[in-house]
């Protein structure tokens, strides 16, 4: 295999019991199709059990946090924080896009689909160091990587109802009603992402992405809101 793990063991300042655990983790369904001979399995399970344990212990560190902060607030922390584009951005960061095994033809596309599959690659990773490491030790990668954005997305208001946001501004400065439309759905049925476009009568004013149609309508409000000047 021609990607040497063990670099990034060395990038994370973990290293694996399990090393399958590692390769799993970094392994796309798309290059099993292409190697079948090699026996290995893809990612989709590490990033179920990733995604839930990355939502525990990111509800943890805010309950902790922000003793004084509603259900409400705490939530919209939350999707801030573990939403695909922040997952996206800490894995670039991370330098997690080299040691990725994918098909050639998802190697080729490097616009959104390349960043779902950064987000889908980091919780996997959590679930691998889960599984391999333990909880406090997923924590403290967590703690490490992620958490380090909360104060940026707290105080500069990221976490805010974009839709509720952009709707009262379109109305007050406009005198309409914005609309959003579902512009494609890519993925599995159970791991589908969402393009939607946000719409002034017909004029298309902006578009987002998320793993629910709500949260690339939050997206794409929230576009809109920097776009038109409004944030």
């Amino acid at each position: 295999m021609p990607v040497d793990f063990g670099q990034f063991e060395r990038i994370i300042g973990l290293h694996f019991r399990n090393k399958k655990l590692l390769v799993q983790a970094f392994t796309h369904r798309s290059y099993i199709n292409e190697h079948k001979r090699m026996k290995l399995e893809h990612n989709e399970r590490l990033e179920f059990l990733g995604d839930a344990v990355l939502e525990l212990i990111t509800t943890e560190y805010l309950y902790e946090k922000y003793p004084d902060r509603s259900e409400g607030d705490l939530t919209s922390y939350r999707s801030a924080l573990v939403n695909a584009n922040t997952l996206a951005e800490i894995s670039s960061k991370l330098g997690m896009e080299k040691f990725l095994l994918l098909s050639k033809g998802e190697s080729k596309d490097t616009g959104r689909a390349r960043q779902y599959i950064l987000a889908n690659t980091f919780e996997a990773l959590v679930g691998a160091i889960f599984l391999d490491q333990g909880y406090t030790v997923a924590r403290h990668f967590i703690t490490e990587t992620l958490f380090p954005l909360t104060d940026t997305i707290v105080n500069e208001k990221l976490w805010l109802d974009a839709k509720s946001h952009f709707q009262e501004r379109v109305q007050d400065e406009l005198g309409v009603t914005p609309s959003y439309r579902t512009m494609s759905g890519v993925g599995p049925d159970h791991d589908k992402y969402f393009t939607v476009a946000v719409f002034l009568n017909d004029e298309l004013v902006a578009e987002g992405e998320g793993r629910s149609k709500q949260e690339a309508e939050q997206s794409a409000a929230r576009n809109a809101l920097e776009k038109k000047g409004w944030m």
